[in-house]
């Protein structure tokens, strides 16, 4: 009895762990002051060089001590992995990894072509408090030591970086707005706190800076010097690498008036009190005594081992989904698994059964043999943990057991004994990648993904959407090696009339071009088939190789496709309207050059209505972000048809940054409860192209004054500018984001309970005795429609706006009709105030719909009269 309780209890801690871990997809765990799993992940392409991993250890050693310093004996590094990648020489030291991946890796050391050089970075795109996706480092910045004077000791570095990815906290200087003017009128620098002393001087100078003289600000050309010495002990998120900065700007010391984007994320709230109150550190006591070293563990990739775990029960035959999954499990073995993995296929119904032990996959011959072993029938009942017992063994077939090792797992059914091996699974250290077809599939399936650190899809019975087939093209290495990987360009399904026509155009861009492959189904009968290639040459369905029982067929590009838009089309012969649909995949044409890719997330993986879900593409080309592109989501219900969305890089509503490569919209269109699936399409143009990383940069300290001696730091390596603005022009990319949960939807029509987005963008000037406002327009739904009315007010003292915002002076804005969600508003205006020269005002903002949703209040924005 002892024992069952204490089964019991395993599995209810793990299923509390898994359902509320972080959608970044870490590993990581808080527990007794100590973060455990931490992986630091090195890429592939990096040479080896034993000396990144020494500074790697030294670093982390550093970095746990600055940490328990810096949260005030809360919190240190216990337990932190190197992963090392398989290009590098295997050494007995080198342990095999669990579920520790460069996709979910927390630190990520990588080349990086910026202009801001070696500068870490977080990459971090969720709102305050949200954890980020992974934190940036480059070789040089391990290596070179004489980066120390500027960044800082490289412990104190990660520990800023930390912050942002874990806590979700914000830098505290603004290269943008390096100073502002203070409600006392002094022009003072964008820092926190300012008990941090210093001199503005002119670059390479110890001259005191010029003003511009029509805004009264210091010019571009001046810097804020810190003193070496300092009495200030906060904050490590404004410059780190001062001697004695060794806290977070707390309640006491925060500046709330500085231009930085702590204040404008966080609404004015410290650092310290958002680290204070995470879900880390919210219940956590200081620790009496020091804690002990990290203990650091060297890990080493192996080869891909992955295993289909396929149900074959009986409602499989529903639908046509065993033919369906056999058309998609040829997609898979054929065109996405890698060169050099080892693959297997296990069946299950109430028993499992092996159909193909491991094969290495090394021609195409070897590729054939798996898709021939996939199954073609279905019956019998389903019992989920038998098949994934049976995967086990076939992942054991290759040396190392199960750890790190994958099993794709797809069912419909449903299965009130899937708990019965979730021990075994989390004891395993396999990943388990999750597909749940049609709307009947185990509710707990997803969390044998949550346990494992795997993906997780969901796929409708529709035809049109594509849905199978795009969950097994998702399911790509997660070894960081994207030359290698499968890139989806293209997946479309449609219903087609009878004599009708279906045609559509796919961009293939520079950077792909290998192993290109189309993939054509259909549902009743073959379609006539024409692909015209960039240059005019048409393919047609005699190019094809063709499966007429699977009802598909499949064309090759040999060698490295053609640049530029390539037309397919399809002519529905048949007597009847029918689905075709369509998947084009590629690879990287050149190992040198990475091809731009989609990661498409969620703010998180299950929500309850009426919060809304947060959808997020990331666009880049390596570590470059691609701007200016055209993104499209896809989300479809388990019933209805799918909604479509726009996401948008426009730094309004629920988007960050402007122009970062991050597209994100907010969605709320729910129509039921239960799974979603998410897919993104991008489209590139001609006018878009590769930008830089702006934000969440750890700050490159200029200078110090030392003993009242100005002492400027070596400039940055310049990084040439053809580097950056570069066209990538028309390229097509398809994405599937897996799928989210979503409970709580009332039945019947749903009321009007989400209110416009919160302005985060406000500006506000003073021409003469004129005041212009100008933000982006939010929606009536957050950043969907048009709200109904604005209400602006204003007032001297910035902390009103804060606190009290109903109290200050109101605004008339009754003539102003709000645009569209998404457009830029101006708004002018006078007042009958004193003003003279240097008058502060503060303005803030928030909209409100048709039922009197009122959206968060704005940003607060300073409009100063100068008299030149």
């Amino acid at each position: 009895m002892r024992c069952t309780m204490l089964l019991v209890m395993h599995l209810f801690v793990l299923l509390v762990l898994y359902l509320f871990a972080p959608v970044s997809g870490s590993n990581v765990v808080f527990e007794n002051n100590g973060y455990e799993n931490v992986v630091i992940a090195i890429h592939p392409d990096i040479p080896e060089n034993d000396d990144i991993i020494t500074k790697i250890q030294a670093m982390i050693i550093d970095s746990s001590s600055y940490l328990f310093k810096a949260t005030r004996q809360r919190a240190y590094f216990r337990d932190v992995k190197i992963l090392i990648p398989l290009t590098w020489t295997n050494k007995s030291m080198y342990q095999r990894p669990k579920r520790e991946t460069f996709d979910n890796a927390d630190v990520i050391v990588s080349e990086q072509k910026t202009r801001y050089g070696d500068d870490p970075y977080t990459l971090q795109y969720g709102g305050c408090g949200e954890t980020g996706r992974y934190i940036h480092l480059t070789p040089n910045f391990l290596l070179d030591d004489t980066l120390l004077n500027a960044y800082g000791p490289r412990g104190n570095v990660l520990v800023h970086e930390w912050a942002h990815l874990r806590w979700g906290v914000f830098d505290e200087y603004n290269a943008d707005k390096p100073f502002y003017i203070s409600g006392t009128g002094k022009i003072e620098a964008t820092r926190c706190s300012t008990n941090i002393k210093g001199v503005q001087v002119s670059k390479g100078t110890s001259f005191a800076c010029k003003l511009n003289v029509a805004t009264g600000m210091p010019d571009d050309e001046c810097v804020f010097l810190p003193n070496k010495i300092q009495t200030a002990t906060s904050s490590v998120m404004y410059l780190q690498g001062l001697p004695f900065v060794a806290n977070f700007c707390d309640d006491k010391s925060h500046n709330f008036e500085a231009p930085n984007l702590q204040n404008l994320m966080c609404n004015y709230r410290s650092t310290w009190d958002v680290i204070s109150n995470s879900k880390d550190l919210k219940d956590t006591t200081p620790m009496t005594s020091s804690p002990p070293l990290p203990m650091v563990t060297l890990l080493q990739a192996g080869d891909r081992v992955v295993c289909l775990v396929l149900d074959v029960s009986g409602s499989m035959e529903y639908h046509n989904r065993i033919q369906r999954l056999k058309q998609a499990g040829q997609v898979f073995l054929l065109q996405i698994i890698e060169t050099g993995s080892y693959a297997g296929i296990v069946t299950f119904t109430s028993y499992a059964v092996i159909e193909k032990n491991l094969l290495l996959i090394d021609n195409d011959a070897k590729r054939q043999e798996l898709v021939n072993s996939l199954p073609t029938s279905a019956s019998g009942g389903t019992n989920i943990c038998r098949g994934v017992l049976k995967g086990f063994e076939v992942l054991e077939e290759v040396t190392g057991g199960t750890s790190g090792k994958e099993i794709v797992l797809l069912t419909d059914g449903e299965d009130e004994k899937i708990q019965s091996c979730f021990t075994e699974v989390e004891d395993s250290g396999s990943i388990i990648h999750t597909i749940s077809l049609g709307p009947k599939a185990a509710k707990e399936l997803e969390q044998l993904a949550d346990m494992t650190g795997g993906l997780k899809f969901h796929a409708t019975d529709s035809l049109d959407s594509n849905g199978l087939i795009d969950a097994f093209t998702g399911i790509s290495s997660s070894n960081g090696n994207l030359s290698q990987q499968s890139i989806q360009l293209e997946s479309n399904g449609r219903t087609v009339k009878t004599k009708e026509w279906f045609n559509s155009t796919v961009s293939i861009d520079k950077s792909v071009g290998k192993d290109t492959f189309f993939m054509i189904t259909w549902q009743t009968s073959e379609p006539d088939i024409y692909v015209k290639t960039s240059s005019g040459r048409i393919y047609i369905m005699t190019d094809f190789k063709k499966d007429t029982n699977l009802k598909a067929a499949r064309l090759q590009i040999l060698g490295i496709a053609e640049t530029g838009n390539w037309i397919y089309s399809f002519y529905n012969k048949y007597s009847s309207s029918q689905v075709f649909g369509i998947t084009i995949t590629s690879r990287a044409a050149d190992h040198s050059v990475p091809p731009v890719t989609v990661n498409t997330h969620m703010n998180a993986d299950t929500i309850d209505y009426p919060n809304p879900m947060i959808l997020y593409a990331e666009v880049s080309q390596g570590f470059l972000p691609v701007v200016k592109a055209t993104v499209i989501a896809i989300i479809e219900p388990e019933t209805g048809p799918p909604v479509t969305l726009e996401l948008l890089d426009n730094g309004a509503g629920s988007d960050f940054a402007k122009l970062d490569g991050v597209y994100s919209r907010y969605f709320t269109s729910f129509k039921e409860n239960g799974r979603y699936s998410l897919k993104v399409q991008v489209q590139g143009k001609e006018k878009t192209i590769l930008a830089s990383w702006t934000q969440n940069r750890a700050a490159y300290i200029p200078g110090f004054v030392d003993n009242g001696q100005v002492q400027f730091n070596p400039s940055k390596s310049p990084v040439k500018d053809d580097d950056f603005n570069i066209v990538v022009g028309s390229f097509s990319r398809t994405s599937s984001g897996g799928s989210f949960s979503v409970a709580g939807v009332p039945s019947g029509p749903l009321p009007d309970i989400f209110p416009p987005n919160k302005i985060t963008d406000l500006e506000a000037e003073m021409k003469e005795d004129t005041f212009i406002l100008i933000w982006t327009a939010p929606g009536n739904d957050y950043d969907l429609g048009n709200a109904s009315r604005y209400e602006i007010r204003m007032s001297k003292n910035l902390l009103t706006l804060r606190n009290d915002f109903s109290s200050a002076e109101q605004i008339n804005t009754s003539h102003i009709i709000p645009l569209p969600a998404g457009s830029q508003e101006i708004f002018s205006f006078k007042l009958d105030v004193i003003t003279e020269n240097g008058t502060i005002l503060y303005f803030a903002a928030r909209a409100s719909d048709e039922a009197a949703n009122k959206a968060d209040v704005s940003n607060i924005a300073q409009a100063i009269m100068i008299i030149p």
